[in-house]
């Protein structure tokens, strides 16, 4: 049997409801050389009937004898599938553009340099398209960008920059570098990869191929209550930082393998600003809600010290960080903690000569404040070109 050059992984438990939606929004592509593998973690519900209904000969349903855990099933899915590109997708997205897997592959076979291929998402909620998710986007052209550049976008931002639903992956980028990682350890705590799994992946394929990036939003991804990142931040906020942390401290040490210096580097500064984020209670919101992440300096000092970093290099992070908690409570118009944060982190690292500056300008207060937003606004001004 001749192999398909695309195929879709289709996760899906307790997602019965949505299934028709993503596995037709597949089968209406116009670009037909796939298959659609939908993989059935043991659900309570009527997955099973459900999938049965479909009588495309492209689609193949899959349960699993015992329940393995949504990595674990991505995995299977993967390792059972057959084409030279790979689209995870969940049953509770689905597709927005019947010509999307086509202008992917195009993509792809021409630039065998590409491991992945993106776009911005919609969100779709009770069944209503709303606005584009702000994080998924990446300008407004379409684009060939080196890896490294998206890692270093990604690092910046406030997390995962590339949504799940939109990455269509060269199966070379599973079979050369990684499947989805399990049984995770870092700095001596068992680290869940269910939150930050997808965003590992994309780094590490990133720190290996050139990425394809389309701003047409094509994909919608779905918020509802019974979804993973639901019941993630509202019951299991602790997995958030410590896979957050942990993807920046492998990317790091990938980087670092590779002789990838500028982004090793990049990833000290993201750990930093990760760390400080999570001290000041980092917000994740979802329909409406928001849970709050907050660690102290114990428990950062507790991670730091098992991490895999030189002590200098350690020492280079704790300053960062407190200049990173200071930048927070100044932004906040909290100026007492942030001099105290400033004035903590020259005591680690005294020679930092742009906080010595940003003291100085503190002390001036209101006036300051103008004269610092002046130099800001002139500083993006200049990077804009």
């Amino acid at each position: 049997m001749q192999k398909p050059l695309v195929s879709f992984v289709v996760p899906c438990y307790r997602l019965a409801a949505f299934l028709p939606e993503c596995v037709d929004s597949i089968l209406s592509q116009t670009f037909e050389d796939f298959e659609i593998l939908i993989m059935d973690d043991c659900s309570p519900d009527n997955t099973e009937e459900v999938a049965r209904t479909f009588t495309d000969s492209r689609v193949t349903y899959v349960r699993n004898e015992q329940n393995l855990g949504a990595l674990r099933n991505y995995n299977k899915g993967i390792l059972l599938s057959r084409g030279k590109y790979v689209w995870l997708i969940s049953a509770d997205d689905r597709l927005r553009r019947p010509y999307i897997l086509q202008r992917y592959v195009e993509t792809l076979e021409n630039h065998p340099e590409v491991g992945l291929a993106f776009c911005p998402g919609v969100s779709l909620r009770r069944g209503k398209e709303g606005a584009v998710i702000d994080y998924s986007t990446y300008g407004d052209v379409d684009t060939i960008v080196r890896g490294e550049e998206i890692i270093k976008h990604s690092l910046k931002v406030k997390g995962n920059a590339i949504l799940a639903a939109s990455v269509l992956v060269r199966r070379d980028c599973y079979e050369k570098l990684s499947l989805y990682p399990v049984d995770v350890v870092w700095a001596g705590i068992p680290v869940d990869f269910i939150w930050g799994g997808d965003w590992y992946m994309w780094l590490l394929f990133s720190l290996h191929y050139h990425v394809a990036y389309f701003a047409e939003p094509m994909v919608c991804y779905r918020e509802h209550e019974l979804s993973m990142t639901n019941a993630i931040t509202q019951e299991k906020i602790d997995i958030c930082w410590h896979s957050e942390l942990a993807v920046i401290t492998m990317i790091s040490q990938a980087a670092k393998e590779k002789g990838a210096l500028t982004v090793y580097k990049a990833c000290l500064g993201a750990l930093a600003n990760f760390y400080a984020k999570h001290c000041a209670s980092k917000p994740y919101s979802w329909m409406g809600q928001t849970s709050w992440s907050t660690i102290d300096l114990q428990q950062v000092e507790a991670t730091l010290d098992r991490s895999p970093y030189t002590e200098q290099e350690k020492a280079w992070i704790r300053s960062r960080i407190m200049v990173a908690l200071a930048e927070i409570y100044y932004s906040e118009g909290d100026s007492v903690s942030a001099r105290s944060y400033y004035l903590k982190g020259l005591k680690l690292k005294p020679f930092m000569l742009p906080v010595f500056l940003k003291l100085i300008v503190l002390s001036f207060g209101g006036p300051g404040r103008q004269v610092r937003e002046l130099l800001r606004t002139a500083r993006e001004h200049l990077v804009r070109g």
